[in-house]
């Protein structure tokens, strides 16, 4: 397909475009490795002469096409597949981090990234600082250093639901000349496309909206191609200079705006192997068919559900970026016009006992360890996803000791508000 396209239409047919005789429907090419005639045919794969498959951990053909739809959803230049949206995050700043690095962070993003910024890279050499997104840009300098290689944040963090402030910390990054990475899963590109505001990589945990069945887990990263690795080659010696590990190739050289995806697959997907399934990623394509439909019903539904917690008298706070009065909601209305997301957080007046009541009366809603497909799912986060944390670490990361994390499905909204009453009477 030529010329720009619509993202309803990319949902649907971007990615795998079938020739003639070939199946309308994306194959799952369920196979570790793939055949050639001639060892020199392989061997130019093996040199990135050549574009091709040989063995799945590096690329597979599902995979790919999968790829190649989110990244013309996010308005792209190259993109790859994570076996989770961990190690998607992980890739993405591994990419171009290496002990005696460091990264500035915003503190309101998921606890499961926190603990992995904070800890398990502190332990490859990398460090971080976690800085608080609604501070002024001149007290957010100061977080820079010398060695600072990446500017990370969410676009809707989970489940503080903080908007970021995109355009304010791609010039921060910017005028320090390093990337700035944007993790996209709340919002998706149905509601927001980070690069327009400046982002120069996207990552996703492809597990939530995108999946939408909670049937797969997986990540993505999508790399614009605008950030100049080269004008700041000192910075950047993995991908400016060569690589001995793969017959000395100088990847921003030879690849150009595929500079980035290319090292993360030729180098780090070679080495720790962190793949996304075959399987798994043709689930994936199943969901995104249907991600444009779905979206704006999470967010019409989580409006209704949020004006209604905020009704109610026994509700200490709500915090939806999509409802008028919301701390967030100028912001989201910048940089998300059409809606935020289906995530809402909120607290009753009762506390953390009051929260456990609540949640073990629901009915259609369910208490899982996840969030963002069509099932509307609750979560107390202090007790679950963020236990690794303490009360102050929780409250530096913006969630509450008491918030109930909602994440609102796309069934019919009466019967969600009607679960919700239920649940939070006397």
């Amino acid at each position: 397909m030529s010329g720009k396209q619509s993202l309803d239409t990319i949902c649907i047919q971007g990615g795998w475009q079938p020739k003639n005789g070939e199946p309308r429907v994306l194959p799952i090419y369920q196979s570790t490795t793939f055949k050639y005639e001639t060892s020199e045919q392989m061997g130019r794969l093996f040199d990135l002469e050549e574009n091709g498959y040989f063995y799945t951990r590096l690329a597979n053909p599902t995979n790919d096409a999968v790829a190649d739809k989110i990244r013309k959803l996010e308005g792209g230049a190259a993109a790859m597949l994570t076996s989770s949206g961990q190690a998607a995050n992980m890739y993405a700043i591994l990419n171009i981090c290496s002990a005696g690095d460091h990264v500035v962070s915003a503190a309101t993003i998921y606890g499961g990234t926190s603990n992995l910024f904070t800890v398990t890279l502190k332990r490859f050499g990398i460090q971080c600082t976690l800085v608080d997104p609604d501070a002024p840009e001149e007290e957010l300098e100061k977080a820079f250093r010398d060695n600072t290689r990446a500017v990370f944040g969410e676009t809707i963090a989970n489940p503080a639901l903080v908007v970021l402030d995109l355009e304010k910390f791609a010039r921060l990054a910017h005028s320090h000349g390093v990337p700035f990475i944007v993790d996209n899963t709340f919002a998706t590109p149905i509601n927001c496309r980070p690069i327009e505001w400046g982002a120069d990589i996207v990552t996703h945990s492809t597990t939530k909206y995108m999946d939408g069945h909670a049937m797969a887990v997986g990540g993505c990263i999508v790399d614009s191609g605008n950030f100049d690795w080269e004008a700041h080659g000192d910075k950047f010696p993995g991908l400016t200079t060569p690589d001995d590990s793969y017959h000395g190739v100088v990847y921003t050289r030879k690849f150009g705006k595929a500079a980035y995806i290319t090292k993360a697959t030729a180098q780090l997907m070679r080495d720790m192997g962190s793949i996304q399934s075959p399987q798994n990623a043709f689930l994936l394509n199943i969901g995104l068919e249907t991600l444009h439909l779905r979206v704006p019903r999470h967010c019409e539904n989580a409006l209704k559900v949020a004006e209604y917690l905020k009704s109610r008298e026994d509700v200490a706070w709500v915090k939806y970026p999509g409802l008028e009065g919301d701390r967030y909601y100028q912001l989201a209305k910048k940089y998300m016009p059409q809606g935020t997301c289906g995530v809402i957080s909120f607290g009753l007046k009762g506390g953390r006992s009051a929260a456990s009541r609540f949640m073990d009366r629901l009915n259609l809603a369910a208490i899982v360890t996840h969030v963002a497909d069509a099932r509307t799912c609750v979560l107390h986060p202090a007790s679950h996803t963020h236990r690794q944390l303490s009360d102050e670490q929780l409250v530096e990361a913006g969630v509450d000791p008491s918030l109930i994390r909602l994440s609102v499905g796309i069934e019919g909204a009466g019967d969600i508000i009607a679960d919700i009453a239920q649940a939070l009477e006397p």
